[in-house]
Order: structure tokens, then sequence, then C-alpha cells
């Protein structure tokens, strides 16, 4: 669960889906984007996960998938003239990253 709204955090996953690890890694260190030091950890916690639990080459890694999904939308209210009330809504992200490992041919 990560404090951003998905569209954001949509616009970094697009930009690492298809890629090697390494380069996505790039990708991801020299990104203007705040929320994607939050997706480079994700990513290390995925290469960490192929490598430790399935036995997998870590230069062979591919970002098979990475989509983001809505999480909960704290809502939040602000006063306003009048007596009345502005909602304001924080929302929250989820992000999946799958990783395959490329055939080498």
């Amino acid at each position: 669960m990560i404090k951003t709204s998905p569209q954001k955090m949509n616009l970094v996953a697009q930009s690492i889906r298809g890629k090697k690890v390494e380069q996505a890694k790039n990708e991801l260190l020299f990104s203007r984007k705040r929320v994607a030091r939050e997706v480079l950890s994700v990513l290390e916690s995925a290469i960490s996960n192929a490598e430790n639990n399935h036995d997998l080459d870590i230069d062979a890694l591919v970002v098979e998938e990475a989509f983001v999904g809505k999480n909960l939308v704290m809502k939040r209210f602000r006063p306003r003239a009048r007596g009345r009330v502005g909602r304001i809504k924080k929302p929250f992200a989820e992000i999946t990253i799958k990783l395959r490992e490329k055939e080498t041919a």
C-alpha cells in the first residue's frame, strides 16, 4: 500500500514493463517521479524473491508484468465558507510486479 494515486503510479509502471531487470532498475533510479523510489523497492524485493525462493538467474530476468491497482481512499473534510465542508480524497495504490526468466536461445 503506497500513498499515491494509481494514475501516477501507473506512469512509472508503464516505463518498466517488458524491460530487463537491470534496465528497469536504472529507469527507476533516474526517474524524477517521487513514486519511483517505492516501485524500485518493490522491484528489488521481487528480484531477491526470484533469486532466493525460485533459484532464477538474475541476469536473465525480465519484467513480465507490472500492474497497479486501487487500494483504500481516505476521506478527509476541510471547512469551507458558510458552514459547508469540502471533501478531500487521499488515495492509496498497490503495485504487483511479475518477473520471468528470459529463454536463452
